[in-house]
Protein backbone atom coordinates (compact mmCIF):
# COMPACT_ATOMS: atom_id res chain seq x y z
CA UNK A 1 0.00 0.00 0.00
CA UNK A 2 1.44 3.35 -1.09
CA UNK A 3 2.02 5.89 1.70
CA UNK A 4 -0.02 9.05 0.96
CA UNK A 5 1.97 12.18 0.19
CA UNK A 6 1.84 14.90 2.81
CA UNK A 7 3.95 17.25 0.65
CA UNK A 8 4.26 17.51 -3.12
CA UNK A 9 6.46 20.07 -4.88
CA UNK A 10 6.01 20.53 -8.62
CA UNK A 11 8.54 22.56 -10.62
CA UNK A 12 9.29 24.86 -7.69
CA UNK A 13 11.67 27.71 -8.50
CA UNK A 14 12.81 30.63 -6.40
CA UNK A 15 14.66 33.68 -7.65
CA UNK A 16 15.44 37.23 -6.61
CA UNK A 17 15.86 40.25 -8.86
CA UNK A 18 19.07 42.14 -8.13
CA UNK A 19 18.98 45.17 -10.37
CA UNK A 20 19.17 43.85 -13.91
CA UNK A 21 20.32 40.42 -12.76
CA UNK A 22 18.18 37.50 -11.63
CA UNK A 23 19.60 35.34 -8.86
CA UNK A 24 18.23 31.80 -9.12
CA UNK A 25 18.17 29.97 -5.77
CA UNK A 26 15.98 26.96 -6.62
CA UNK A 27 15.45 25.55 -10.10
CA UNK A 28 12.50 23.31 -10.97
CA UNK A 29 12.39 21.30 -7.76
CA UNK A 30 10.16 18.23 -7.88
CA UNK A 31 9.77 16.33 -4.64
CA UNK A 32 7.18 14.14 -2.96
CA UNK A 33 7.30 13.31 0.74
CA UNK A 34 5.12 10.60 2.25
CA UNK A 35 3.33 10.86 5.56
CA UNK A 36 5.61 9.76 8.39
CA UNK A 37 8.83 9.83 6.38
CA UNK A 38 12.18 10.93 7.81
CA UNK A 39 13.94 12.98 5.12
CA UNK A 40 17.35 14.62 5.25
CA UNK A 41 18.25 17.44 2.85
CA UNK A 42 21.99 17.77 2.18
CA UNK A 43 24.13 19.99 0.01
CA UNK A 44 26.97 22.51 0.06
CA UNK A 45 26.57 25.97 1.56
CA UNK A 46 24.51 28.20 -0.73
CA UNK A 47 22.90 25.30 -2.59
CA UNK A 48 19.35 26.31 -1.64
CA UNK A 49 18.66 23.91 1.24
CA UNK A 50 17.36 26.48 3.73
CA UNK A 51 15.36 28.27 1.05
CA UNK A 52 13.66 24.99 0.17
CA UNK A 53 12.91 24.32 3.84
CA UNK A 54 11.48 27.83 4.25
CA UNK A 55 9.17 27.28 1.29
CA UNK A 56 8.03 23.94 2.68
CA UNK A 57 7.52 25.64 6.06
CA UNK A 58 5.44 28.43 4.47
CA UNK A 59 7.92 31.09 5.59
CA UNK A 60 8.68 31.95 1.96
CA UNK A 61 6.81 31.66 -1.32
CA UNK A 62 8.12 30.14 -4.55
CA UNK A 63 8.59 32.35 -7.61
CA UNK A 64 6.91 29.66 -9.70
CA UNK A 65 5.63 26.12 -9.43
CA UNK A 66 3.05 24.42 -7.26
CA UNK A 67 3.25 23.23 -3.67
CA UNK A 68 0.63 20.86 -2.28
CA UNK A 69 0.36 20.46 1.50
CA UNK A 70 -1.99 17.60 2.32
CA UNK A 71 -3.51 18.08 -1.16
CA UNK A 72 -4.10 21.82 -0.60
CA UNK A 73 -2.36 23.98 -3.19
CA UNK A 74 0.00 26.67 -1.91
CA UNK A 75 1.16 29.33 -4.36
CA UNK A 76 1.97 33.04 -4.55
CA UNK A 77 -1.76 33.86 -4.42
CA UNK A 78 -2.38 32.04 -1.13
CA UNK A 79 -3.68 34.44 1.52
CA UNK A 80 -1.25 35.39 4.29
CA UNK A 81 -3.81 34.50 6.99
CA UNK A 82 -4.29 31.06 5.44
CA UNK A 83 -0.52 30.51 5.47
CA UNK A 84 -0.29 31.58 9.11
CA UNK A 85 -3.07 29.17 10.11
CA UNK A 86 -1.45 26.28 8.24
CA UNK A 87 1.94 27.10 9.79
CA UNK A 88 0.41 27.16 13.24
CA UNK A 89 -1.56 23.92 12.93
CA UNK A 90 0.35 21.71 10.50
CA UNK A 91 4.07 22.56 10.77
CA UNK A 92 6.56 22.83 13.61
CA UNK A 93 9.94 24.43 12.92
CA UNK A 94 13.25 24.04 14.72
CA UNK A 95 16.07 26.46 13.89
CA UNK A 96 19.84 26.22 14.30
CA UNK A 97 19.83 29.47 16.29
CA UNK A 98 16.88 28.31 18.47
CA UNK A 99 14.89 31.57 17.95
CA UNK A 100 13.66 31.65 21.55
CA UNK A 101 12.30 34.94 22.90
CA UNK A 102 14.94 36.13 25.41
CA UNK A 103 12.57 37.79 27.89
CA UNK A 104 10.25 34.79 28.17
CA UNK A 105 10.78 31.67 30.27
CA UNK A 106 11.18 28.24 28.72
CA UNK A 107 7.54 27.43 29.49
CA UNK A 108 6.33 30.74 28.08
CA UNK A 109 8.29 30.15 24.87
CA UNK A 110 6.67 26.72 24.49
CA UNK A 111 3.22 28.12 25.26
CA UNK A 112 3.38 31.01 22.79
CA UNK A 113 2.21 29.15 19.63
CA UNK A 114 -0.67 27.68 21.64
CA UNK A 115 -1.78 31.15 22.69
CA UNK A 116 -1.91 32.21 19.03
CA UNK A 117 -3.84 29.04 18.20
CA UNK A 118 -6.20 29.46 21.19
CA UNK A 119 -5.34 25.98 22.43
CA UNK A 120 -7.00 24.75 25.64
CA UNK A 121 -5.05 23.79 28.78
CA UNK A 122 -1.97 25.68 27.61
CA UNK A 123 -0.11 25.61 30.93
CA UNK A 124 -0.40 21.86 31.46
CA UNK A 125 0.48 21.07 27.84
CA UNK A 126 3.56 23.33 27.93
CA UNK A 127 4.72 21.55 31.08
CA UNK A 128 4.07 18.14 29.53
CA UNK A 129 6.09 19.04 26.43
CA UNK A 130 9.00 20.24 28.55
CA UNK A 131 8.80 16.97 30.47
CA UNK A 132 8.90 15.09 27.17
CA UNK A 133 12.23 16.71 26.25
CA UNK A 134 13.54 16.33 29.81
CA UNK A 135 13.39 19.98 30.84
CA UNK A 136 10.43 20.35 33.18
CA UNK A 137 12.77 21.46 35.98
CA UNK A 138 13.94 24.32 33.72
CA UNK A 139 10.42 25.58 32.99
CA UNK A 140 10.93 28.94 34.72
CA UNK A 141 14.44 29.50 33.38
CA UNK A 142 15.08 32.27 30.85
CA UNK A 143 16.96 31.31 27.65
CA UNK A 144 20.12 33.03 28.93
CA UNK A 145 20.17 30.52 31.79
CA UNK A 146 20.05 27.49 29.48
CA UNK A 147 22.82 25.64 27.64
CA UNK A 148 22.73 25.33 23.86
CA UNK A 149 21.33 21.81 24.05
CA UNK A 150 18.66 22.88 26.52
CA UNK A 151 17.65 25.78 24.27
CA UNK A 152 17.30 23.39 21.35
CA UNK A 153 15.15 21.03 23.39
CA UNK A 154 12.92 23.96 24.37
CA UNK A 155 12.73 24.85 20.67
CA UNK A 156 11.67 21.29 19.86
CA UNK A 157 9.02 21.39 22.58
CA UNK A 158 7.76 24.68 21.13
CA UNK A 159 7.63 23.13 17.64
CA UNK A 160 5.40 20.39 19.05
CA UNK A 161 3.09 22.74 20.92
CA UNK A 162 0.16 22.53 18.49
CA UNK A 163 0.81 18.85 17.74
CA UNK A 164 1.77 19.33 14.07
CA UNK A 165 2.10 16.38 11.73
CA UNK A 166 5.24 17.83 10.10
CA UNK A 167 8.47 18.86 11.84
CA UNK A 168 11.08 20.86 9.91
CA UNK A 169 14.55 21.33 11.35
CA UNK A 170 17.32 23.52 9.89
CA UNK A 171 20.73 22.31 11.16
CA UNK A 172 19.25 21.40 14.58
CA UNK A 173 22.64 20.18 15.88
CA UNK A 174 24.81 22.74 14.09
CA UNK A 175 25.66 24.76 17.21
CA UNK A 176 25.91 21.80 19.58
CA UNK A 177 28.66 19.46 20.73
CA UNK A 178 28.50 15.83 19.59
CA UNK A 179 27.05 14.44 22.83
CA UNK A 180 24.26 17.02 22.91
CA UNK A 181 23.68 16.46 19.20
CA UNK A 182 23.06 12.78 19.95
CA UNK A 183 20.39 13.76 22.49
CA UNK A 184 18.64 15.86 19.85
CA UNK A 185 18.88 12.98 17.36
CA UNK A 186 17.19 10.62 19.82
CA UNK A 187 14.34 13.11 20.28
CA UNK A 188 13.92 13.42 16.50
CA UNK A 189 13.91 9.64 16.13
CA UNK A 190 11.26 9.35 18.82
CA UNK A 191 9.06 11.91 17.05
CA UNK A 192 9.36 10.01 13.79
CA UNK A 193 8.38 6.76 15.52
CA UNK A 194 5.27 8.57 16.76
CA UNK A 195 4.30 9.17 13.13
CA UNK A 196 5.61 12.70 12.62
CA UNK A 197 6.97 13.56 9.19
CA UNK A 198 10.53 14.85 9.66
CA UNK A 199 12.39 17.00 7.15
CA UNK A 200 15.86 17.93 8.36
CA UNK A 201 18.54 20.07 6.73
CA UNK A 202 21.84 18.88 8.18
CA UNK A 203 25.51 18.11 7.64
CA UNK A 204 25.41 15.74 10.62
CA UNK A 205 26.23 12.23 9.38
CA UNK A 206 24.61 10.59 12.42
CA UNK A 207 21.27 12.17 11.53
CA UNK A 208 21.69 11.39 7.83
CA UNK A 209 22.29 7.71 8.61
CA UNK A 210 18.96 7.50 10.45
CA UNK A 211 16.93 9.08 7.63
CA UNK A 212 14.81 6.95 5.34
CA UNK A 213 15.81 9.10 2.40
CA UNK A 214 18.49 11.67 1.63
CA UNK A 215 17.78 14.50 -0.82
CA UNK A 216 20.91 16.12 -2.22
CA UNK A 217 20.79 19.65 -3.61
CA UNK A 218 23.49 21.30 -5.66
CA UNK A 219 23.24 24.69 -7.39
CA UNK A 220 19.52 24.87 -6.65
CA UNK A 221 18.66 21.49 -8.19
CA UNK A 222 18.00 18.07 -6.73
CA UNK A 223 20.79 15.77 -7.84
Amino acid sequence: MKIPNVISLQNISKNYQLGENKLEILKNINLEIGKGEFIVIKGPSGSGKSTLLNIIGLLDKPSSGKYFLENKIIDRKTNTNVLAKLRCEKIGMVFQTFNLIPRMSAKANVALPMIYNKTKKIKSRAEQLLKTVGLLERAKHMPSMLSGGEKQRVAIARALSNNPDIILADEPTGNLDSKTGEQILRILQSLNKQGKTLIVVTHNQSIAKQAQRIIEIKDGRIK
